[in-house]
């Protein structure tokens, strides 16, 4: 599929971005928004601008938000002419209404004069341009931001808006940043907007089994255990998330693993992230794929309990005989279950750790 070209092309161009990319691609096929949070210098708006330009022929929309920001900005000028005659239309040539795809930076600064008709253009699709709704073409809309939305800043309703969000940081492995550095071959990898119309189509004809539909539920029981409250038009809504997400596996159906995206879906507060994960992941993944993914996430605590000692002698003798156990797990588990690629790489993964600890902090 041409769509997973430009996935690959991503990838290589991008480097720890693969969920991202996944979910931006997902996305455009289930026609949601996506909500990218992160620190400024992470690349999101020049990744959310290379995925847009790979789709031919959609229009495109990009904007920086500020707290002076004007409706004029996203929506367009009023027009003079029709002025003149007593009516009061906005010009939306190339703007936010006339958008498949629209991608605006810092949106939580927007101001009570842009958010009503902004709620209203990313739920319902409707502008209401004189007074007359006119239905939008818009498909997905990108927004990012620095930090989250404070409370008592009247932004629930837009953060809400998004149902996949991403907390996206600056590259994590040496190699990772070596990669960026240097740079990938260019590729020209593309699809049609009539090609990404067509994945939207089949996209609806997706079926989601039984098992599929179990696991949701004990998803949302689980949460609600926690003190997670997930609408139920937002579980509604992710069925469109599971579906597109079997389109970008190339499948007419859904399988439990599709549900893994739902980690960046079904929380409403940043503290909730890993609860949720932890949740989504025991119903989404086999046994063992949950515990590679819970020990990878044991080793990544260990590192930065080991970075906020700077680096301590004593600390890193710790932190290397609590790696060395996790290794020795993960090699028990794919004595169990060979095959597993997944086991294989965490091994390296944690097995590198254990190497830049001794090199860099032990100077073994």
């Amino acid at each position: 599929m041409k769509i997973k070209d430009i996935q690959l092309a991503l990838n290589n161009q991008y480097a720890e971005r693969e969920e991202v990319i996944e979910g931006l691609m997902v996305a455009m096929i289930a026609r949601q928004h996506a909500l990218l949070i992160g620190p400024p210098g992470t690349g999101k708006s020049a990744l959310v601008s290379d995925l847009t330009k790979r789709i031919t022929g959609a229009n495109y929309f990009q904007w920086l938000l500020t707290r002076f920001s004007t409706p004029e900005e996203l929506f367009g000028p009023v027009s003079l002419k029709d002025l003149e005659q007593g009516v009061y239309k906005r010009n939306t040539t190339g703007k936010l209404p006339e958008a498949h795809t629209s991608f605006l930076d810092e949106i939580f600064k927007a101001n009570s004069a842009i958010l009503n008709a902004l709620l209203t253009l990313i739920n319902e699709r409707v502008f209401y341009n004189n007074g007359a709704p006119a239905q939008v073409p818009l498909m997905s809309l990108i927004g990012s931001s620095n930090e989250y939305p404070e409370e008592g800043e009247g932004l629930e309703a837009l953060f809400d808006r998004f149902l996949l969000r991403y907390e996206v940081d600056y590259i994590g492995e040496d190699q990772s940043f070596i990669s960026m550095l240097k740079g990938s071959a260019p590729s020209t990898a593309d699809m049609s907007i009539d090609e990404l119309f067509e994945l939207q189509f089949f996209s609806d004809t997706v079926t989601i089994p039984d098992e599929v539909f179990d696991a949701l539920s004990k998803i949302r029981r689980e949460l609600m255990d926690e003190g997670i409250r997930p609408s139920d038009r937002r579980f509604k809504q992710v069925l469109a998330v599971i579906r597109a997400k079997a389109v970008l596996a190339g499948r007419d159906y859904a399988e439990l693993e599709d549900l893994m995206i739902l980690k960046h879906s079904l929380w409403e507060k940043p503290e909730q992230r890993d609860k949720v994960a932890k949740i989504v992941r025991n119903h989404a993944q086999d046994a063992v794929k949950t515990r590679v993914e819970e020990i990878k996430d044991e080793a990544a605590d260990i590192l930065n309990i080991l970075e906020q000692s700077n680096n301590s002698t004593d600390m890193a003798v710790e932190s290397t005989k609590k790696l060395k156990s996790l290794v020795n797990e993960l090699k028990k588990l794919q004595k169990d279950n060979p095959n597993r690629p997944e086991v294989e790489q965490a091994i390296a993964l944690v097995q590198k750790s254990l190497k830049d600890i001794a090199s860099q902090v032990l100077g073994v």
